[in-house]
């Protein structure tokens, strides 16, 4: 079986290749990009597709290598033997398995999503290192090794909050998704709203794309954000002219709080039609 987006997912002709690259080579998949362009619904669409079971580990800045794999908890124990509760004379009643022993052992292959890895300690990645190549671990309380019963595909994704250390990036294979162009994102528009009027997607890309192209911006409006600003301006009823013959006085589309996400970038663009206001001669 190979991986070509699915009804929800628009994948590009690059991005299908890394897919089917990184799982015939058995490598973790590395996929960067900007936010909100569909790094973590890519896990979900692969495992969709493939018929596979998806884990999820979403990755914070306190999280630990060692959490992926197990932990023990000794302080329930020793409250329980305070007790007097019987558990305690089976130490693996206090080990809990993480992500990496939840995948190893499922019965089916799984699809095994590590999500913005770069929040977490620069350590962090070379930790998983050993685990990640060799698809085993050691757990030391019981004497047991946990092995994969067969190889998860392993999605990572990164926001580049942080350089990945190098051996971590030898043994990945890594794609960067890049910001889609007109064309896919009308068929990226037509996947999630396929009644939407040909006319509001023509001149609401032509307003996102000009928004994104304001230089400055401190965020620019993302993939996940126009998807949500076209729910606004479809529940709105908004008409495509007013998109289309937009007041020269205002640069701020309508309900940009959906595209727009901090005061700095909606002042810009206050003062860029100010600009153009007094650099246009007087009728």
């Amino acid at each position: 079986m190979s991986f070509n987006g699915t009804e929800r997912y628009v994948a590009t002709e690059d991005l299908s290749m890394a897919v089917n690259a990184a799982v015939t080579l058995e490598r973790p998949l590395l996929i960067k990009g900007e936010p909100g362009t569909g790094k973590t619904m890519l896990a979900e669409e692969i495992a969709q597709s493939l018929g596979k079971p998806l884990i999820r580990w979403h990755i914070k800045s306190t999280s630990k290598a060692q959490q992926g794999l197990y932990e023990y908890d000794a302080v329930s124990r020793l409250r329980d033997s305070q007790l007097g509760d019987n558990r305690v004379e089976s130490i693996e009643n206090y080990i809990r398995p993480g992500k990496l022993w939840e995948a190893f052992t499922s019965e089916q292959q799984a699809v095994l999503l590590i999500d913005e890895i770069d929040k977490a300690d620069i350590e962090f990645p070379n930790d998983l290192l050993l685990e990640l190549d060799r698809m085993e671990f050691f757990v030391y309380e019981t004497g047991e090794m946990i092995v994969a019963k067969q190889r998860p595909i392993v999605v990572i994704t990164s926001n580049n909050e942080k350089e990945l250390p190098d051996a971590f990036l030898r043994r990945c294979f890594f794609h960067f998704i890049t910001f889609p162009d007109k064309v896919t994102m009308e068929k990226i528009v037509e996947v999630h709203y396929p009644d939407i009027r040909k006319n509001l997607i023509q001149e609401a890309l032509e307003v996102f794309f000009e928004v994104r192209e304001v230089p400055g911006l401190k965020k620019k409006p993302s993939t996940s954000e126009l998807i949500d600003w076209l729910k606004l301006l479809m529940a709105d009823d908004i008409p495509d002219e007013i998109l289309k013959s937009r007041d020269p006085n205002n640069a701020i589309p309508p309900l940009y709080g959906a595209l727009l996400k901090n005061e700095q970038d909606v002042h810009m663009l206050q003062r860029l039609a100010f600009m153009a206001r007094r650099e246009r001669p007087s009728s």
